[in-house]
């Protein structure tokens, strides 16, 4: 198990109480059993990628007590996309990317409905340019209106692994903020931000990227039959 000095810190995190230190020893204990370093990663990377996530998390989190469990979570996604761009993990379906500034309206709602309409037949991912502390609570309520949870997600940063990984990136209202990679395909989808909107608008925005997300699914997936829309 890694050992996480409180005192001094790895990986550019000196000061890490004593609780948070123990929660990230656990973490990197649950990543080195669940990925094989001989073959994949090597532990000292895997460290790398969870201190990171840990770090970019902090930098909005007002409460940092679930902080490693989060932190813990976005490794994972991002030791997956690693391991899909670097050939080290088998790539099965097509992998879609939503970003939009905060991570918290917009983009976690194409991803619900998408994950909703296509199963596992696509690979979703989120991401912000600059994420936000949560999801916006209009935002939950307004996904719980059509019998969608968001309760298990979290605004996430976008980085480098996640992005290189994508084959499909769609974005909405980020944009220079928005990296640009070549060879992939691209969409800007030009939604309003519903952040504190009134229901209303929310529900309006809510539709509006069902209808584009059921585009985007038929072009991706043109032998897939949709169920009615939400």
């Amino acid at each position: 198990m890694t050992d996480f000095d409180s005192s001094t810190g790895v990986g550019g995190l000196p000061g890490l109480d004593p609780v948070t230190a123990r929660a990230l020893s656990a973490s990197a204990a649950r990543l080195a059993y669940d990925y094989d370093y001989d073959t994949t990663f090597p532990a000292s990377e895997v460290e790398e990628v969870l201190l990171d996530s840990y770090r970019q998390l902090a930098r909005t989190a007002r409460v940092t007590l679930f902080l490693p469990t989060l932190a813990e979570r976005l490794t994972r996604e991002r030791l997956e996309a690693l391991g899909a761009t670097r050939g080290l993990i088998a790539k099965r379906v097509p992998e879609v990317l939503f970003v939009c500034v905060r991570n918290a309206g917009r983009s976690q709602m194409a991803a619900a409905l998408t994950r909703h309409y296509a199963g596992s037949a696509l690979h979703i991912r989120t991401g912000g340019s600059d994420p936000g502390e949560h999801i916006h609570p209009e935002v939950i309520a307004a996904m719980k209106d059509i019998g969608l949870s968001l309760d298990e997600e979290f605004p996430k940063p976008l980085t480098d692994d996640i992005l290189a990984a994508a084959d499909v990136v769609i974005t909405m209202g980020c944009g220079d903020r928005c990296p640009y990679v070549p060879g992939k395909r691209y969409e800007d989808w030009p939604i309003d931000d519903p952040d504190s909107a009134p229901a209303d608008q929310v529900a309006a925005v809510r539709d509006d990227i069902d209808h584009r997300v059921r585009g985007l699914i038929a072009s991706m997936l043109p032998d897939l039959t949709l169920p009615a829309p939400r």
